[in-house]
């Protein structure tokens, strides 16, 4: 059975840096297209990042451009969310989310939450101003 655990999250000051580490644990990691997710209180889940099976190719949302890198390691079944010049609205639950690919997206990623077959626990990024 495939679990995903997140790590990272913390309370900082903004400005700051989180780095989140999400471990995929019972499947065969290069399968999966990979994403993260946040949800701030009384908002709805929305996509920050998402990432292509091979790492090639990655997305961002507007709000995080030049702020926020993906990153996946295959050999360590681990996916990766670098948080830079976190501001305050950057508050949120942040979730992992993995997708099974096929070998025709092995190059692309996928931003519909709907795609996403298995989640996290989430873990919470507070930042203050």
């Amino acid at each position: 059975q495939v679990q995903l655990v997140e790590s990272g999250g913390g309370l900082v000051q903004a400005g700051d840096s989180l780095r989140l580490s999400c471990l995929l644990s019972g499947g065969t990691f290069s399968i999966y297209r990979m994403g993260w997710f946040r949800q701030a209180p009384g908002k709805e889940r929305e996509i920050v990042a998402a990432i292509s099976r091979n790492g090639a190719n990655t997305y961002y949302v507007d709000s995080v451009k030049g702020r926020f890198t993906i990153s996946r390691d295959n050999a360590k079944n681990t996916v990766t969310l670098q948080m830079n010049s976190l501001k305050p609205e950057d508050t949120a639950v942040y979730y992992c989310a993995a997708e099974v690919g096929t070998y025709y997206t092995i190059s692309s990623y996928t931003t519909k939450k709907d795609s996403y077959n298995y989640w996290g626990q989430g873990t919470q990024v507070t930042v203050s101003s």
